[in-house]
């Protein structure tokens, strides 16, 4: 079945906030007892996945939820600064010119990511934007929204850069494109098995059946 419904992440997928995002954590370390990120390490970890970084870290689980309360509340300041992922931009176009459906899901706030789509005009993209509170819990918002809407997964697919968003789509039941100019390696990304694996945004009007054989 044809997707008609592509959902996104944002962080590392419609906007380039590593730095920001490392910055913050960094900021908070010792408020919650763990060490301070080094550019090594941070080069480690993207080759992880989200439980192998959890488990290396230092953070108690139980610190978890409030750390990333805390992270969303500090990146709202600094989402002036973040910048679109190159190249995205004229990609939701043509998506949207070819009747695709867009919308996002992600596990910053959605005050935040709107507030960056705003800021670059890129709000009007978009026929929604949902926040997950839990690090892991995507895949619930996703079945939600498919629920709500009664759409059937076939026609959804899920773009992100990490490969918790692909174990997201695997249980949601949606496709799932994972894109290697976010957090994670390509290497651990092909690792999770997505239906496409791509290096460059304009790739996205290729697997949704516009531009090649590939389709989704």
């Amino acid at each position: 079945m044809k997707t008609k419904i592509i959902i996104f992440d944002f962080d590392g997928t419609i906007a380039d906030t590593q730095d920001a995002v490392i910055a913050v954590t960094n900021r908070l370390a010792p408020e919650f007892g763990f060490s301070p990120l080094e550019q090594k390490q941070v080069a480690h970890f993207r080759g992880l996945t989200a439980k192998e970084i959890i488990k290396q870290s230092g953070v108690a689980l139980w610190k978890l939820p409030f750390l990333m309360q805390r992270v969303k509340q500090e990146l709202r300041q600094e989402m002036k600064t973040v910048q679109p992922i190159d190249g995205i931009e004229l990609a939701l176009e043509a998506l949207k010119k070819n009747q695709l459906q867009l919308g996002i899901i992600t596990s910053n706030s959605e005050e935040n990511a709107s507030q960056f789509l705003r800021q670059y005009g890129l709000l009007h993209y978009f026929n929604f934007v949902e926040s997950s509170f839990h690090l892991f819990g995507k895949d619930k918002v996703i079945k939600r929204l498919l629920r709500k809407k009664n759409i059937d997964p076939k026609m959804v697919a899920y773009v992100g850069d990490e490969t918790r968003d692909l174990e997201a789509a695997r249980k949601s039941g949606v496709k799932g494109i994972a894109v290697t100019w976010g957090f994670n390696t390509a290497e651990v990304l092909a690792k999770c098995q997505p239906n496409a694996l791509i290096d460059h945004p304009s790739e996205l009007l290729c697997v949704m059946d516009m531009t090649c054989k590939q389709r989704l």
